[in-house]
């Protein structure tokens, strides 16, 4: 399962260097490269999981595992949050798109996307 990982990885790296017509990837690149390889196993795993394929969902799993070796760690809810309220009076509204778009481009590949939207609409809310 690793090799064949690692190998998915680095074919992912060479198709990468054609799109950004370079020899070499930068770190923001390649990290760009494993978290779009990471966020398609786990939409994988959703589907399989829940169409009963578990053992499918049990390969992507392993193939997760090995891709989120090499990316950094990303926020927990918790510092999402303040993120989130420190986004928010920044833009000084209630706009969801705005406060993501702050909390995004403050915080770009340290924070999960699907976590900020979560807090920023509960933070709106209140």
């Amino acid at each position: 399962v690793k090799l064949g990982t690692i190998r998915l990885i680095r074919s992912a790296f060479a198709n990468a260097q054609i799109e950004f017509k370079t020899d070499e990837l930068t770190d923001e690149q390649a990290q760009t490269v494993l978290r779009k390889m990471a966020k398609m196993r786990q939409e994988s795993i959703e589907m399989f999981s829940s169409g009963g394929a578990e053992d499918r969902a049990d390969a992507e799993r392993a193939e997760l595992a090995i891709i989120e070796q090499w990316l950094p760690k990303l926020a927990d809810e918790e510092q999402t949050k303040e993120w989130v309220i420190a986004a928010i009076d920044a833009v000084g509204g209630d706009n969801m798109g705005k406060v993501m778009g702050a909390l995004m481009k403050d915080h770009k590949g340290e924070v999960d996307g699907k976590v900020a939207q979560k807090v920023v609409k509960e933070e709106l809310a209140k």
